[in-house]
């Protein structure tokens, strides 16, 4: 059966633990100790609780088989008392449980989001492929794994505490029953193992197979005029019916483990309140125990039994748990330890020198290792325009990308300034839901800029039209839905110009735009002192560049000045 071998191992649970340390350790952690403490207080008190009951359902039902009014009055009275006292403690403690939870998830949450995204994690993670819907396993995979961690250890402790408190009092009314409510759970823990291990590896395929048929539900939401238009709805139709087929026949497999499982747990469980009263009648018949001693050890037995068989009782939850929990490991691991499998020595030198330099770069083909560009050794200075063009598009675009220091098959070395002193601008604009504000300011300098050098700027690209649509600079958007593509490519020049880096990359920016509209931007990034290095075709606008790079088709290349 698929999954049955899911690997895990003794590092998965030291990561388990090393995060469970992290968090007590954190900035929240203080918060965490103390609701922590109030938790375990609380435990203590339902378990407390829990013998009171015990004892106080004993006279109960002792004074009923004894017809004594009077005390079975009491007895009522003392009984409700101690339900209503009890209902009160679970109720806080289950209050504060989830306090606990949703901290930790928020810790936890925010903790994987920021090394997602630190180091441009998350386009590695894409590149190299290790990782499968990383997006969901931060999400759901997260929330999952705080509330069941938090679940497994409350569980822990108080099936510690129960056993405790109980075992005693299953000792006084029997030893021998004491030894069976051991034995049974034992048996039962093993058996649940057996049957039920196969469960770990189909909840992570489950998980994955779910996570597949969301994503291209939202590329479907995200993407549907263009698919209207092309009508490509039959073959995104076939895709979703295949994913759907995978995760429904996962899902039936985890159906037959849980059925034969259930078959066994219900059973366990059933007959958890006929053994001890098998035990406990013989005594009772012979007048040496009460009759309220046969419901308590009834229900001693099942605290006793129940506190040893977390195993059996809670084998689903577990199975689900121990699969988020190596699905959560795997992303850690891609996260800590990026892949070397593009054998790159390409060297990134940063400089506060205003220059590009190239010396003796290398690049090849991360699918195949087929050579893109040989040997390229050139110096740009800040200042000088340079159109790269020829037939090795591939060639172009990974040149694009090593600049960006997100691309890496090769070797040799390039000399830069930082990126905060380059912009990358792609073919397509990145635009995402937002305010114009945030769109033309990174995070943390929206009001660097005054608002009327944002509204200026924007007017002097010819984009007054789009203040007009929206009226203000704070109003948020769908972008995309509303701009044009040449908009949203000239948009993208507004905020490089109010960036001013020392110089541009721009790969094939003009697609979506006339020639004068391209001449006007290119003309103004120079008047900003702004360096262009293009991708683009030798035939568009050559005048506006000092010197043309061409990659040939072999990887060599030449340079000419204009």
């Amino acid at each position: 059966m698929s999954g049955i071998n899911f690997p895990v191992n003794k590092q998965i649970w030291l990561r388990f633990i090393d995060v469970v340390k992290a968090f007590i350790t954190s900035n929240v952690g203080g918060r965490a100790i103390w609701l922590s403490a109030a938790l375990i207080a609380l435990l203590l008190g339902v378990n407390g609780f829990n013998v009171v009951n015990s004892y106080v359902g004993r006279d109960f039902m002792s004074a009923i088989a004894e017809r004594n009014q009077s005390a079975f009055a009491w007895k009522a009275i003392l009984y409700i008392g101690v339900f209503a006292a009890s209902t009160i403690v679970a109720v806080l403690h289950r209050y504060a449980e989830d306090s606990l939870g949703i901290l930790f998830r928020e810790w936890l949450t925010k903790h994987l989001t920021n090394a997602y995204l630190d180091g441009r994690t998350y386009y590695r993670l894409k590149v190299d492929g290790v990782v499968e819907n990383p997006d969901e396993r931060i999400a759901d995979d997260v929330k999952t794994y705080t509330i069941t961690t938090l679940s497994i250890i409350l569980m822990l402790l108080n099936a510690s505490v129960t056993v405790i408190a109980f075992s005693s009092v299953l000792w006084t009314i029997s030893p021998s029953l004491f030894f069976i409510a051991i034995s049974y759970a034992l048996l039962g823990s093993i058996f649940a193992i057996k049957l039920g291990r196969p469960l770990v590896g189909l909840n992570s395929n489950q998980l994955d197979k779910e996570a597949d048929f969301r994503a291209t539900l939202i590329h479907i939401r995200s993407n549907a005029e263009s698919i209207a238009l092309s009508r490509r709805e039959g073959r995104l139709k076939a895709r979703l019916l295949h994913r759907i087929d995978a995760l429904a026949s996962n899902m039936r497999q985890i159906f037959i483990v849980n059925r034969n499982l259930n078959f066994f747990s219900t059973g366990y469980f059933n007959l958890i309140q006929v053994i001890p009263i098998l035990v406990v009648a013989p005594l009772f018949f012979r007048s040496e125990v009460e009759f309220g001693v046969v419901t308590q050890s009834a229900m001693a037995f099942a605290q006793l039994v129940g506190a040893f068989s977390l195993i059996v009782s809670q084998f689903q939850p577990i199975t689900s748990f121990t699969a988020v929990l190596s699905r959560l490991n795997h992303l850690w691991e891609a996260i800590d330890h990026p892949q070397s499998a593009n054998d790159s020595t390409i060297e990134i030198i940063e400089t506060d020198e205003k220059h590009i330099t190239y010396e003796n770069l290398t690049l090849r083909s991360s699918e195949n290792g087929r050579l893109l560009l040989n040997n390229l050794s050139l110096s740009i200075p800040h200042g000088t325009r340079l159109l790269i063009t020829g037939p090795n598009e591939d060639a172009k675009l990974a040149l694009f990308r090593a600049t960006a220091s997100i691309y890496g098959r090769g070797e040799g070395k390039i000399i830069r300034p930082s990126l905060d002193s380059i912009r990358f601008l792609p073919q397509r604009a990145y635009l995402y839901p937002g305010t114009l504000r945030e769109l033309l300011m990174r995070s943390g300098e929206e009001h660097t800029i005054s608002d009327e050098r944002m509204v200026n700027t924007m007017r002097e690209l010819g984009l007054g039209s789009i203040l007009s649509r929206v009226g203000d600079l704070d109003v948020e958007q769908d972008w995309e839905s509303i701009l044009s593509l040449g908009e949203e490519q000239i948009l993208a020049f507004t905020r490089l110009v109010l960036a001013a880096p020392q110089f541009a990359f721009l790969d094939r920016v003009y697609t979506a735009m006339s020639p004068d509209q391209a001449s006007q931007l290119l003309l103004m990034l120079s008047m900003h002192s702004i360096t262009y290095i293009a991708l683009d075709e030798a035939t568009n606008m050559p005048q506006l560049y000092d010197a043309i790079l061409e990659i040939k088709l072999d990887g060599s290349w030449t340079l000419k000045k204009n």
